[in-house]
């Protein structure tokens, strides 16, 4: 399926991963949430090449998850900035560092990136708790039920690509 296809779909995570599933759009924005500003910083610490760095920049401005600012008229420069729609991304970042740090990192790594709460000072990590008894949650402790939009949306997707599929497999046949 082309990413593309993904918006269209009746899921919220389909769309989001349409919008920001990239790996080079996900670097982009650690390098944002790390306090890089800049576009050649975030090409350096990145290693994206200048071209699709701006094509990926750019979707992000148009979805409004980072905003272009100026800071020098002389000459004309400009550095990306999260706006508030970006900001809500932080705990997808921070969650998929966490996993990371867990499945992907050796005992030498020691920690590749800490997290303290400015307030206390205490190292802090992700976790997903109810909202209103506020317990810890993992996905054995929670129910997923879609809506009746999605139901059908998923059905008339799983009949349109058993068809697909079928007419590949009669032309392979044949």
């Amino acid at each position: 399926m082309k990413i593309e296809r993904l918006s269209d779909q009746v899921c919220s995570m389909a769309r989001a991963v349409a919008v920001v599933g990239d790996p080079w759009t996900l670097m982009i924005l650690r390098e944002l949430f790390l306090g890089s500003r800049r576009f050649e910083t975030i090409r350096e610490q990145t290693g994206i090449s200048p071209q699709l760095l701006s094509r990926r920049m750019k979707d992000l401005v148009a979805e409004e998850i980072v905003q272009r600012v100026t800071y020098s008229e002389r000459p004309v420069r400009h550095e990306f900035r999260l706006t508030a729609k970006g900001a809500d991304l932080w705990p997808v970042l921070i969650t998929l560092k966490a996993w990371g740090d867990r499945h992907l990192s050796s005992p030498q790594d020691n920690y590749l990136l800490e997290l303290t709460h400015r307030d206390c000072g205490h190292l802090a990590n992700p976790h997903l708790a109810c909202p209103a008894c506020h317990a810890l949650v993992s996905p054995m402790d929670m129910d997923a039920t879609m809506s009746p939009a999605m139901i059908e949306d998923r059905q008339a997707r799983g009949a349109a690509n058993s068809q697909t599929l079928a007419r590949t497999r009669r032309t392979k046949a044949g």
